[in-house]
């Protein structure tokens, strides 16, 4: 009971601070609270923390798959609907054998993908970051609707506590995976408790079989087990077989339930004095697990090899329309991601960098190969050479830390000149806004005809100065497409 209660108290904790980590969109949550994405076990291994990878194995090798109840977001949002559920159908698990052959296909996919550098796939198969998707694309629209809300009747009362922040559609595939996961983790959590975490969360199975060696286990007193079945009734991993007097410790989360429900203090969570010698009956599976294990270490030490390797405005240049996205031969990623290559092997997709920029810049990526990894467009804004915010709150390695001083001097992309668009050759107009607003002087204005000084005046893009930040691309008035519009880079370079 005092094991459960515990339990619950540091889930709810957890969950909730890294729900305000997720929503926040001041900036203000991450100085606090950006090591909770930080501690997530996939992310850290993309990251190479070693630190915290063997900080959760420690942890897992005394308590158990204590990770997975506590902190993982997408565990506890398992529990929180199990939990719905439970108070209307009580008693309603029952023990039933661990699909192993599932469990280590999953894993295999997750290596496999590691390696390729599969970064959509990853992302599919990282469960924070399958949370972080929930969060970013279902509950922030809700949080920035109640905060405008507060913002409008803050400006009633002349206040500036609270400012109202745009609500708006960052990409379609990206909606549709985090509703399609919240209905099917949400289905298999409400029916089967931890099915997901069991069958097909990779990290769950690598923290599985370590917890196997555990040092804190749940165990029967066979002595005292009257065999009533309240433990496998009660316990949502469906890992207890009362009838045996056995735990299968790979699907144990320790969330304490069989402890709460035996009336009989026949189960208790400490070391046992004595385990069961492994029946002949039990080696294949024994064998099975040392193997998973084996390849999850593997994937660990195979990824940090491989990292190692009508109307008017602007002086009345443009009517008001949307602009649309200029088709860019090589997308671009943001300062700090150091390469495409970089960002398709790190990032798992957990939009927390998308939903932090403030300047509306960095989307998910609809492509195929890079699905839901962030790129940038600057249709809402730019990439201000201020802003580190994206580097500082990554928690995988995918956009590394840089100081306002690398990031001016890291070229993304180069700005494009696009002669049909420009409204000073289609309207005969004065404009410059592109050279007026580039921050590093890379657009100077020159005579659209060299023989003739007055001519009207064109912009000149020096690829060389150029950090490829867009401000050009946003301030251009023309209409729907930019008349300049920047081009990423597959490798950063330092200008």
């Amino acid at each position: 009971m005092k094991l459960h209660n515990i339990r619950v108290a540091l889930a709810v904790v957890f969950f909730v601070l890294i729900n305000v980590l997720l929503l926040d969109i001041s900036g203000a949550a991450h100085r606090w609270l950006g090591w909770m994405a930080k501690v997530q076990f996939l992310p850290a291994v993309l990251a190479l923390n070693f630190a915290v990878i063997v900080g959760l194995i420690v942890l897992t090798l005394i308590f158990g798959r204590i990770y997975c109840s506590v902190i993982c977001p997408l565990g506890v949002m398992q529990d929180i609907i199990s939990h719905v559920h439970g108070r209307v159908k009580k008693n309603r698990f029952s023990y039933s054998p661990a699909l192993t052959w599932l469990r280590v296909a999953m894993l295999v996919v997750l290596v496999v993908a590691l390696v390729a550098g599969l970064g959509s796939l990853v992302a599919l198969l990282a469960p924070y970051s399958a949370y972080g998707r929930i969060a970013g694309n279902l509950l922030q629209p809700v949080y920035i609707w109640c905060n405008n809300a507060l913002a409008a009747v803050a400006e009633h009362y002349n206040s500036y506590a609270f400012y109202s922040r745009e609500v708006w559609l960052k990409s379609v595939p990206t909606l549709v995976v985090a509703v399609l996961t919240l209905i099917i983790v949400g289905v298999l959590a409400w029916r089967g408790g931890r099915t997901y975490c069991n069958t097909i969360c990779p990290v769950g199975t690598v923290l599985g079989y370590v917890s196997k060696f555990s040092w804190l286990k749940v165990h029967f007193d066979v002595e005292k087990c009257k065999n009533c079945g309240l433990c496998s009734k009660n316990c949502k991993g469906s890992c207890i077989d009362f009838k045996s007097h056995t735990v299968d410790y790979t699907r144990c989360v320790t969330c304490g339930d069989c402890l709460k429900h035996c009336k009989f203090d026949a189960l208790h969570y400490s070391h046992p004095k004595a385990l069961k010698p492994a029946t002949v009956a039990d080696e294949p599976m024994a064998n099975e697990a040392r193997r998973a294990f084996l390849i999850g270490g593997a994937a660990v030490a195979t990824h940090a090899a491989l990292a190692q390797a009508g109307k008017k405005v602007d002086g009345g240049l443009a009517e008001i329309e949307d602009k649309k996205v200029p088709v860019r031969t090589t997308p671009l990623t943001p300062p700090g991601s150091v390469s495409a290559k970089n960002m398709a092997q790190h990032c798992t997709a957990c939009q927390l960098c998308v939903s932090q920029c403030p300047n509306g810049v960095l989307r998910p990526s609809g492509n195929l190969l890079t699905l839901m990894q962030p790129t940038m467009s600057y249709e809402r804004g730019y990439c201000r050479p201020e802003c580190t915010r994206c580097s500082e709150v990554c928690p995988a390695g995918a956009i590394k830390p840089i100081d306002t001083a690398e990031k001016s001097a890291t070229q993304i992309g180069h700005a494009v000149w696009v002669k049909k668009n420009c409204v000073v050759l289609t309207d005969g107009v004065s404009c410059g806004n592109c050279a007026r607003h580039c921050p590093s002087g890379a657009i100077m204005m020159v005579p659209s005809d060299p023989d003739d000084d007055l001519s009207p005046m064109v912009p000149a893009v020096d690829a060389a100065k150029c950090i490829g930040c867009g401000a050009c691309e946003y301030v251009c008035p023309a209409r729907p497409f930019s008349a300049i519009y920047v081009e990423g880079h597959e490798v950063h370079k330092t200008i």
